[in-house]
């Protein structure tokens, strides 16, 4: 799949001395959904906003669609829509009035039934002669979007877009992200709520100092940094774990009547089989058992931990 977005060797140094982007290398798929994670301070929101020209880079090279950000910036900007984190717009304009005039900022000539597509999709159509002064903050969000979406960008830059909306709101945002994903538009996702990454994207990339120490299509990741856990509920408690099951690493609980057993996907298919074989033949039976994975919030945990380390 070719790229539509391509980073190369970029770096943000401000004048306070800070690196808030160390030469990164970034490829983005078009047509994909790609999830940028990092905690606080990372270096997500810079990394955005030098791809879509609003942040000078120190070093480096950004394409959209074979277009340079900096000696091209017109035809670059043209193909990006950018939903920020600040709900900033005029509060004294309707809704059909700002998000026309987003349209007109990209030189694009009115069109009244794309507004009236993209109003009906994120649900302000009944609010369209509102004032945003006068809408609650999630419908003000809805707003950011769709000013985002007036041009009809090819990509699509959401900039934790469900911060602080309700739950409702938060799904009929990712159902409104995989229609647009239908319709070929690239969206590339920053977000503190993990269950976003883990419910939509296809691809992760994690960031922390600066630097990206990840790339991964998210099945891959959890499938090889994902963790799971056996757990088997016993018929008679145990003093200890049975010797010659050391290798296992088992931990007894619940009086002895829990053993739980954590493995990855690399001894998932032997490793268990013969757990319950050894453990049959040491007399031990299990009255019931169940399994748990690791989510994407825990991978990501312990992926910024060890690149603090």
């Amino acid at each position: 799949m070719s790229s539509i977005i391509s980073v190369s060797q970029l770096s943000k140094t401000y004048a306070s001395g800070l690196h808030a982007l160390k030469r990164i290398d970034l490829e983005i798929r078009r047509g994909e959904i790609f999830a940028l994670l990092g905690p606080n301070g990372a270096g997500k929101t810079t990394l955005i906003g030098t791809i879509c020209g609003i942040v000078r880079p120190t070093e480096g090279r950004v394409l959209v669609d074979g277009h340079d950000i900096g000696t091209d910036f017109r035809a670059a900007r043209s193909l990006i829509g950018l939903v920020p984190q600040e709900l900033t717009t005029d509060a004294f304009e309707t809704v059909w009035a700002t998000v026309s005039f987003s349209r007109g900022l990209f030189g694009k000539p009115p069109a009244p039934a794309h507004i009236e597509r993209v109003l009906k999709d994120l649900s302000l159509w009944e609010k369209k002669d509102s004032k945003i002064m006068t809408l609650s903050g999630g419908m003000k969000r809805r707003v950011l979007i769709a000013k985002a979406l007036s041009h009809e960008p090819q990509v699509l830059f959401l900039d934790e877009p469900t911060a602080g909306v309700d739950v409702s709101l938060r799904r009929d945002m990712w159902a409104l992200v995989r229609r647009l994903r239908e319709t070929g538009v690239t969206i590339i996702l920053t977000t503190h709520y993990i269950e976003e990454a883990e419910e939509m994207a296809d691809r992760v990339g994690v960031i922390s100092k600066g630097e990206i120490i990840l790339v991964e299509d998210k099945t891959e990741l959890m499938r090889k940094l994902g963790k799971k856990q056996l757990t088997l509920q016993l018929a008679q408690p145990l003093d200890s774990v049975p010797p010659g099951l050391e290798a296992y690493r088992l931990e007894l609980a619940k009086g002895g009547t829990e053993l739980t057993y954590t493995y990855d996907a690399q001894s998932e298919r032997t490793g268990v089989t013969t757990l319950l074989q050894q453990l049959n033949g040491a007399g031990i039976v299990p009255t019931d058992l169940h399994t748990t994975q690791s989510s994407l919030e825990d991978i990501f945990v312990s992926l910024v931990k060890e690149s603090h380390a």
